[in-house]
């Protein structure tokens, strides 16, 4: 396990969702530690490369907490920002399988998951969104400047979206 390079990660993800120009600020933060915490629960019960669990969850987001302008494709960007922060980790060897993870973690997106690593990402975000519901209230009604029936939509939404 390269512990080196989760707590570097988790640093990494504090600092930029602590940076101004974070739309969704430290509520993010806290939402993608439940997915490291779920993630590492449904890969040691399970038996998986619990470290690419854990390093493509603290990666899945990281594309939204470094500019908003990638939301919509953000599992796209975040494959490609990963890639370039494990390079510069010389963390090569599961690379591949990081990225596919991150690629295909949306429950909004439809991409077909080929690997248990890729389902316990995805699963761990979905799991996560029910921890999380005053995040998403917060985004719904604070950033997004919902009124109350559209931001209980949007929530709803986005609860049954997490699994699909």
């Amino acid at each position: 396990m390269r512990n080196d390079i989760i707590e570097y990660l988790q640093k990494e993800v504090y600092c930029r969702c602590k940076q101004p120009t974070n739309k969704f600020v430290i509520g993010c933060y806290y939402h993608i530690e439940a997915v490291v915490k779920n993630a590492e629960i449904l890969a040691g019960k399970h038996g998986t490369d619990k470290e690419v669990v854990i390093i493509a969850a603290w990666l899945h987001d990281i594309a939204l907490i470094t500019d908003y302008a990638m939301y919509e494709e953000h599992h796209k960007y975040g494959a490609d920002i990963a890639k370039e922060i494990l390079n510069e980790l010389n963390y090569d060897k599961k690379m591949a399988l990081v990225q596919k993870c991150i690629l295909n973690h949306r429950g909004s997106v439809k991409l077909k998951r080929n690997s248990i690593e890729e389902l316990y990402v995805a699963d761990a975000d979905a799991i996560s969104h029910f921890d999380s519901v005053p995040s998403l209230l917060y985004l719904a009604y604070v950033e997004k400047g919902m009124d109350i029936e559209h931001g209980v939509d949007f929530v709803r939404k986005k609860l049954e979206r997490s699994y699909y």
